[in-house]
């Protein structure tokens, strides 16, 4: 799929009835990684909201107008961009961020301005903590590292773990933590955590610790690029243990980075088409098919979740003013999401099923689905 990017903000063009102005359309920022490190999660929800506003584009009679601001993947960047949507743009309501950090960047400007904002991806546990603004459409962390484990230790059998981590990520860092917990707990060993940041190009290092223990299973929930390279170079050294991973690893460029080395990952994920049963689901899906020809992603159909969410809410609250969008997406119940049915409460937490998908043959094929 192309991607087409432009300069640090970008306005996505929405279909706006002639002789209608700004002030009659309904202003939802993207608070989204353009750029940089995590580029593919930003871009794919881009592309899974554009689909989502073809298919319901109004809200409370006007329509919807989408303005992006860059985060460049960076938390420093995160927080100017939630400035600009809010301050500059004057945004109802804010989509984003994809990764926790920057997402707990921009959370307390957000917060102090009464904007709500609903993330896609953002999984660690502390997004949403304290706050009552911050909303999620993904599983939590403690979740989604106790569902890993159990898959690790019952259904590959494996009772030796090694560990690699992303120490510049909150995300990967709590998401070990938790699978290391549950793990231990069902009576397996962590016998090797070795660390990385996201930048990464060589794991000589880590991957030397790690072969002489013969571990039966290598635990890496980092995000795409360093998943893809480590296990290459895994491979390439001889290391046949099952590499198991998290949400984060469910991007192309995984498979396009990591080539057939990568055949055989799994990992805990949001969506797969295979599962997908509710009504949104199939014609989102539609239309998502008939406008690219390929298959969607998670992060396509997690950044539409959170669109359809938000408008769920506002429609709902009857207004968009801020304590009230809230409240709504506070009350958030059974919601027949594209990913599953959902639940949302005041701690901003979704309740919601999960799936385990694999490498195969080149794509993400689907394994099975863990309700909540």
């Amino acid at each position: 799929m192309k991607r087409f990017l432009g300069g640090g903000v970008i306005i996505c063009s929405v279909l706006v009835l002639a002789g209608a102005g700004p002030a009659q359309n309904i202003k939802v920022g993207g608070f989204l990684p353009m750029t940089g490190a995590v580029a593919a999660y930003g871009q794919d929800a881009k592309v899974g909201i554009e689909v989502a506003m073809g298919m319901k584009p109004t809200v409370l009679g006007k329509k919807v107008e989408f303005v992006i601001a860059d985060t460049k993947s960076d938390k420093i960047e995160a927080a100017n961009a939630m400035s600009r949507l809010i301050e500059r743009d004057k945004v109802a309501a804010v989509i984003g961020e994809m990764i926790s950090g920057n997402t707990m960047a921009g959370a307390p400007i957000a917060e102090k301005a009464t904007i709500p904002v609903v993330s896609p991806t953002a999984t660690n546990p502390l997004v949403t903590q304290g706050k009552k603004y911050i909303f999620r459409v993904c599983f939590i962390d403690p979740v989604q590292g106790d569902i890993a484990a159990k898959y690790a230790f019952n259904a590959l059998k494996a009772k030796k773990a090694a560990l690699i981590v992303d120490k510049s990520q909150d995300y990967c860092v709590g998401l070990a933590k938790f699978f290391k917990d549950a793990f231990t707990k069902l009576g397996g060993q962590i016998v090797a955590e070795t660390f990385c940041v996201t930048e990464d190009k060589d794991f000589s290092a880590q991957l030397s610790t790690i072969k002489p223990t013969n571990a039966d299973v290598i635990y890496a929930p980092n995000y795409y690029s360093p998943v893809a390279l480590f296990t290459k170079q895994a491979r390439e050294l001889g290391v046949k243990a099952p590499v198991l991973s998290g949400d984060g690893a469910q991007a192309d460029e995984l498979i396009q980075i990591g080539g057939k080395e990568v055949e055989g990952v799994a990992f805990t994920g949001h969506f797969h088409k295979k599962g997908a049963t509710t009504k949104l689901a199939k014609d989102w899906i539609s239309s998502f098919e008939k406008k690219f020809k390929t298959d969607a992603n998670a992060f396509h159909a997690l950044g539409a979740d959170a669109y359809f969410v938000l408008l769920d809410a506002i429609t709902r609250a009857k207004s968009t003013r801020g304590a009230d969008v809230r409240k709504a997406l506070a009350s958030t119940k059974n919601f027949e999401a594209i990913s599953g049915k959902l639940s949302i409460g005041e701690d901003g937490n979704a309740v919601k099923p999960m799936v385990i998908n694999v490498v195969k043959n080149g794509k993400f094929d689907y394994l099975t689905t863990v309700n909540p």
